[in-house]
């Protein structure tokens, strides 16, 4: 197994693995290891059954069912990303991490795309959150230290995926706006576009001034970045407690589908 980095800080493509062969501790611990390191791994020419996805995912620890999706019967841990010409939206087209919302948001998750578009298109963009925080002013850093976010399900999926909420509504948990990783040690900016709402204990204008900052910090350094361009058959594993990405559409009329599962965290996100 190799690890080739798609940038020096964020991502690697990972050659010399089947990922449906049965998988010893050797092998896990530095597949592991690599994803701590890189926080997006990319695996290509991978041929997955549903069963198979689950079984992957489930041995980095218990799968995550969206909230979206609660009564669905058939494999509910299993997310389907599919976009066509008459879709109203595509998951994901904006910069987010994987439901902040949840008091346990998803530690990682893994895009199994098996349909790209004809005419190209239809890559995922990936930011690395350790940097965003790193290229912070000391003066920020310390303003933001010990402030609490609040992240809403009902942002995206109520507000922009139109769907009703489930009695009782969408999930809704307050979050550090500064974590840090609960394996690396390293601090992350823990904000985003997709379900922030607001920072508690500011008045709107200010929380509303202070989170554009972040997130036009976000989609406007290109430096954080890395681009996945998918391939029919391709797997994308990544750390959802340090990153953020985002679904490009720029393929209508064109499909892509895909099918995602995702990984419940052990720990709440913590300063």
């Amino acid at each position: 197994m190799e690890f080739r980095s798609i940038t020096p800080h964020l991502g690697a493509e990972v050659t010399g693995i089947d990922l449906a062969e049965p998988m010893g501790s050797n092998t896990f611990n530095a597949l592991r290891e690599g994803w701590l390191k890189w926080g997006v791994l990319v695996f290509r020419d991978q041929d997955l059954s549903r069963d198979q996805h689950v079984a992957l995912g489930s041995k980095f620890g218990e799968l995550h069912v969206h909230p979206m999706y609660k009564d669905q019967k058939e494999h509910p841990e299993i997310l389907k990303v599919a976009t066509n010409a008459d879709s109203a939206y595509t998951a994901g087209d904006g910069w987010h991490t994987d439901v902040t919302c949840d008091e346990y948001p998803p530690m990682g998750s893994m895009l199994y795309v098996t349909e790209t578009p004809a005419c190209g298109g239809g890559d995922t963009l990936f930011a690395d959150m350790y940097l965003a925080y790193e290229l912070l002013s000391d003066k920020m850093k310390s303003i933001l230290q010990g402030l609490t976010a609040v992240h809403d399900g009902a942002l995206p999926y109520v507000g922009s995926y139109k769907s009703t909420p489930p009695e009782g509504g969408y999930p809704r948990h307050e979050h550090p706006v500064i974590t840090s990783h609960p394996d690396t040690g390293k601090k992350v900016l823990y904000v985003n576009s997709g379900f922030t709402s607001h920072i508690k204990g500011l008045r709107p204008n200010e929380s509303r001034a202070l989170l554009d900052m972040l997130f036009r910090h976000i989609e406007s350094t290109p430096k954080l970045v890395a681009r996945v361009d998918w391939e029919p058959n391709t797997l994308a594993f990544w750390d959802n407690r340090c990153t953020q990405h985002h679904a490009v559409w720029d393929y209508y009329p064109e499909s892509r589908y895909g099918e995602r599962v995702s990984i419940v965290a052990d720990t709440r996100p913590a300063a």
